[in-house]
C-alpha cells in the first residue's frame, strides 16, 4: 500500500489548467523529487497533497484513506503531512521557540512545557539549541531555514514535503540545508520534494519525475532519468540545465 497516492488529480486556476489528470504514488520511506520548469504544475502538486490547495477533481490519499476523509479532523492531515517552503514564513515578533510552539499549543492542543521540551529537542538535533530565545532577523537565511524544518518535524509526520527549500538560500547555505535533508533520508523519513537541485535529487531521490505543462511526463530512478531520459522534452530541459552548469 503507498503512502501517498494520487489518482487523475487535476487543478484549474480560473481557466488555466495547471495539473491535469496526475497519476503518482510515493512508498512508505521512499523519496520522489519532482522536476521542470518553472510553471509546470511542480508546486501546486505538492500543495494538493496536503490540501493547501484544493484539486478539482481526482483524489488523494494516504495510507489508503482519502485525504478529504472526516477522520482526520480539521488539522489532523497537516500534523501527518508536514510542509517546508523556500519562503520561511516566521513570525518576526517571536522568538524561535514561540516560533515552533505555536502550533503545538493553540491548534493541538499541547502544553506548554510539552511543547518547548518537545521544540529544544529538535532544535538541539539540527545543531540550533543555543538559538531558542533568539528571533528570526538574528539569524542567517540557513538558521532561518533550519527553523523552519523543525517547525515541520513538530508534529513527527509521516510524510514530508519540501518545496524548493533552497531557493531564497546565499549558495554557500545551500549545502547545509541539503545535508539535513539527507540526513532525514537517512531515518526514514517519506518526502515529496520541488526542487532546481538537479545534483541533489540525483544524489537522494529514490525516483525522479518531470512534469511539463502539468503532467508527469516521465519518471524513473535518478540514474536512467539523468543518463538517458526517454522523453524528448526531458531530454531538452536537462539539456539547458546541463548548459548551465547546474548538473
Amino acid at each position: 500500500m503507498p503512502r501517498v497516492q494520487l489518482a487523475e488529480v487535476t487543478k484549474y486556476f480560473g481557466d488555466n489548467l495547471v495539473l491535469d489528470q496526475v497519476d503518482l504514488s510515493v512508498a512508505q520511506h521512499e523519496v520522489v523529487c519532482l522536476i521542470g520548469a518553472s510553471g509546470s504544475g511542480k508546486s501546486t502538486l505538492l500543495r494538493c497533497i496536503n490540501r493547501l490547495v484544493k484539486a478539482d477533481y481526482g483524489d488523494i490519499y494516504l495510507d489508503d484513506v482519502p485525504v478529504t476523509d472526516e477522520s482526520f479532523g480539521k488539522v489532523g492531515l497537516h500534523k501527518r503531512i508536514g510542509i517546508v517552503f523556500q519562503s520561511y514564513n516566521l513570525f518576526p515578533h517571536l522568538t524561535v521557540l514561540d516560533n515552533l510552539t505555536l502550533a503545538p499549543r493553540k491548534v493541538h492542543g499541547k502544553s506548554k512545557k510539552e511543547a518547548e521540551a518537545q521544540a529544544q529537542e529538535q532544535l538541539d538535533r539540527f545543531g540550533m539549541g543555543r538559538f531558542a530565545k533568539a528571533y528570526p532577523e538574528q539569524l542567517s537565511g540557513g538558521q532561518q531555514q533550519r527553523v523552519a524544518f523543525v517547525r515541520a518535524l513538530m508534529n513527527k509526520p509521516d510524510v514530508l514535503l519540501l518545496d524548493e527549500v533552497t531557493a531564497a538560500l546565499d549558495p554557500e547555505l545551500v549545502g547545509e540545508v541539503l545535508g539535513i535533508i539527507k540526513e532525514l533520508k537517512a531515518q526514514g523519513m517519506t518526502m515529496v520534494i520541488v526542487t532546481h537541485e538537479m545534483g541533489f535529487a540525483r544524489d537522494v531521490a529514490d525516483r525522479v519525475c518531470f512534469l511539463e505543462g502539468g503532467r508527469i511526463l516521465e519518471e524513473g530512478n535518478p540514474t536512467d532519468m539523468f543518463n538517458e531520459p526517454q522523453h524528448e522534452r526531458t531530454r531538452a530541459f536537462l539539456d539547458r540545465i546541463i548548459e548551465a552548469g547546474r548538473l
